[in-house]
């Protein structure tokens, strides 16, 4: 009699648990990371007879949750991996919004700069057609300055999201360590801590989107969390600081650092495979730095050319002089790593606007030599190596000059070449009045009287500052096989065939025709009189407009300049809206694969984790049955009972 009401006693029992267990899952069904959880039964040992072993009920012998290892890894993993090109995406899009097409953007103002010198070609003492060359620099300015500043802001707040992602990945690792310690107290019960495990793979999860964590579980039930190729950021109940700090070279950007008792190792960026801070570090040294330097490039291009050309014409000044700059930026930078040794000092110079590239330069000391690399590409300068004494002297490397000035480098001593990363943000138009525009070309081309020929003058302006401003000589042409020689009468250096559409140099000059001479026919150069009239440098200014001034990136070792044909201001500007704009389609498509990579990776989990309403509504009528069962058990042996002890009286 005792072994059947055992039986419905563990009957019920069990049955209780299961219905319990249910109601847990019906409750927690829109609970976070919650996995669906099972009461596991099994058969009690039977108590043997001369007939037969028979049973002794039913043991609950434990609550299990639904968990699957490689369903939640590959969730956790495909997440990570979909925040990242989520981060770098939003950020992008920002990008984009600082390059507008049409006449908002920068290569619009620039290219009606350009254009308002071919008003002030029609009539070179306008002064209103100055006014409003003067105007249209400021405009350029502002423009290529407001972008700088955008770019700057943009900068700043991705590097206020990396400090406050830091801060919550500190904040989650600190839980995982709270929970290993949890988790490794209670395993010595003997059973599974489901709530515990499903709130660390919770928080693991969260951490994943925001940095990518390897997992290693150990033999007490804790996890270990490796970021950056194995460096630990949890271990057992331990969890390190990660530091969001100034990085090496330039303090407005950040970089990451993981802090071990005293000691602060650097995590690098491509050590990273997912989560948000890994899509912000990307932007920040990929994306965002290459925008700066293509604005830095056509800034300085822009600023570089005209200024020159600027100065090989004449003003309007008592007495006329050579032209100041038009536009003024801040020079080319040199940072040196925070941890350098040395005290190595360099300088870095633009000496060539139309070649500098749009790239910064890493220059690195192995204790023997200087070696520079070329970022945007990852192409060795041609030249490497370079001893102390030749950088000492000076080297050239597209369109710019390097120089060691002072100190001496130490092993290991690193430094960053910036020659346009700054240019558009400190872009000023720094020329105050329209008299000291020079529109005038120093010479002035004539020709002969007697000249039977069509040719007439197309231009002449000075290509050289150092051209030879005591000129003054007499051109002839002759002509007996088809061909125009021509020489320079007044016995100073100057002979060449001349070929139509093909300038022709003169100490520093280039004069160019429109038709063809006859031989005989002559032309005369003389310095500018009638400075106000003379329009010669004001056509040359107009043709910068239309000219390739800004360098493409070279295919080689970054020795000698640009790769390809250099393009116009309004080119480069378009150029730069498509280098963004590819970007950011890539970024959205990565995102798109990614995004719906992760939903199904983690729909897939929680079809075997989560919990079915359903399903629990259904084992729910079963285990009230059940319950109601085995509670039928008891009142047949209450009443097989009370029939035994009326049988015994």
């Amino acid at each position: 009699m005792s072994a059947l009401m055992s039986i419905g006693k563990s009957a019920m029992f069990a049955n209780y648990a299961a219905l319990q267990t249910t109601g847990n899952n019906i409750a927690n069904a829109n609970t976070a990371g919650y996995s669906h959880q099972e009461v596991q039964l099994a058969d009690a040992p039977g108590q043997f007879t001369g007939a037969g072993f028979f049973g002794k009920g039913v043991n609950v012998v434990t609550v299990t949750r639904a968990y699957d290892q490689y369903l939640t890894h590959h969730a956790v993993a495909t997440g990570s991996t979909a925040a990242a090109d989520a981060a770098r995406l939003d950020k992008l899009a920002q990008l984009e919004n600082f390059f507008p097409i049409g006449s908002a953007g920068v290569g619009y103002a620039a290219g009606e700069f350009m254009n308002s010198f071919a008003d002030l070609a029609n009539n070179p003492a306008d002064a209103p057609a100055r006014q409003v060359v003067l105007s249209n620099a400021k405009e350029v300015a502002a423009r290529f300055t407001h972008v700088g500043d955008q770019l700057n802001a943009l900068q700043a707040g991705v590097s206020q999201d990396l400090k406050a992602t830091v801060a919550s990945v500190n904040a989650l690792a600190g839980q995982v360590a709270r929970l290993n310690q949890g988790i490794a107290q209670t395993r010595g019960t003997g059973q599974t801590p489901n709530q515990l495990l499903d709130e660390r793979d919770h928080v693991v999860s969260q951490l994943s989107k925001l940095i990518n964590v390897t997992t290693l579980s150990a033999d007490d039930g804790s996890v270990g969390l490796f970021i950056g190729g194995g460096q630990n950021l949890v271990l057992g109940a331990t969890a390190n600081v990660l530091s969001a700090d100034a990085d090496t070279f330039d303090a407005a950007k950040v970089q990451l650092g993981l802090r071990e008792g005293s000691v602060t190792r650097l995590v690098p960026q491509d050590s990273l495979a997912g989560g948000s801070i890994s899509g912000l570090l990307k932007f920040q040294n990929d994306d965002l730095t290459t925008a700066r330097n293509l604005l830095g490039q056509m800034a300085t291009a822009i600023s570089g050319k005209v200024n020159l050309q600027q100065s090989l014409g004449l003003d309007l000044g008592q007495p006329a002089g050579r032209g100041a700059p038009i536009f003024a930026l801040d020079a080319a930078r040199v940072l040196g790593a925070a941890n350098n040794a040395g005290t190595a000092r360099l300088s870095l110079a633009v000496t060539d606007a139309t070649q500098v590239q749009a790239s910064d330069y890493a220059l690195d000391f192995d204790g023997t030599n200087y070696r520079i690399t070329r970022l945007a590409d990852g192409q060795a300068a041609a030249g490497n190596p370079w001893s102390p004494a030749q950088l000492a002297a000076g080297i050239q490397l597209d369109g710019m000059a390097v120089q060691l000035t002072a100190g001496t480098a130490i092993a290991g001593d690193r430094f960053l070449l910036q020659p346009v990363a700054s240019a558009a943000q400190t872009m000023t138009a720094v020329l105050a009045s329209p008299r000291g525009i020079a529109a005038a070309a120093p010479f002035t081309a004539s020709l002969g009287v007697n000249n039977t020929g069509v040719a007439t003058i197309a231009s002449l302006a000075a290509v050289n500052p150092n051209y030879n401003a005591s000129l003054s000589a007499s051109i002839a042409f002759t002509s007996n096989t088809g061909d125009y020689n021509w020489s320079l009468s007044d016995g100073s250096s100057g002979t060449g065939t001349w070929t139509a559409g093909a300038p022709i140099s003169l100490n520093g000059f280039e004069l160019r025709l429109d038709g063809v001479p006859r031989s005989g026919d002559t032309l005369a150069v003389a310095p500018t009189v009638a400075v106000a009239g003379n329009n010669g440098n004001a056509l040359a200014m107009v043709g910068l407009g239309k000219a390739g001034i800004v360098a493409t990136l070279g295919p080689g070792g970054g020795g000698g300049g640009s790769g390809g044909s250099p393009l116009s201001v309004t080119d480069a500007y378009a150029s730069a809206i498509a280098s963004v704009g590819v970007r950011v389609q890539g970024s959205k498509t990565a995102a798109g694969i990614s995004g719906g990579v992760a939903a199904d990776a983690e729909s897939a989990r929680a079809n075997k984790a989560g919990v079915n309403l359903d399903e629990e509504a259904a084992r729910l009528i079963q285990f009230q049955q059940s319950y109601q069962a085995a509670a039928k058990m008891l009142q047949v042996a209450q009443s097989v009972f009370d029939t035994m002890l009326q049988l015994a009286r």
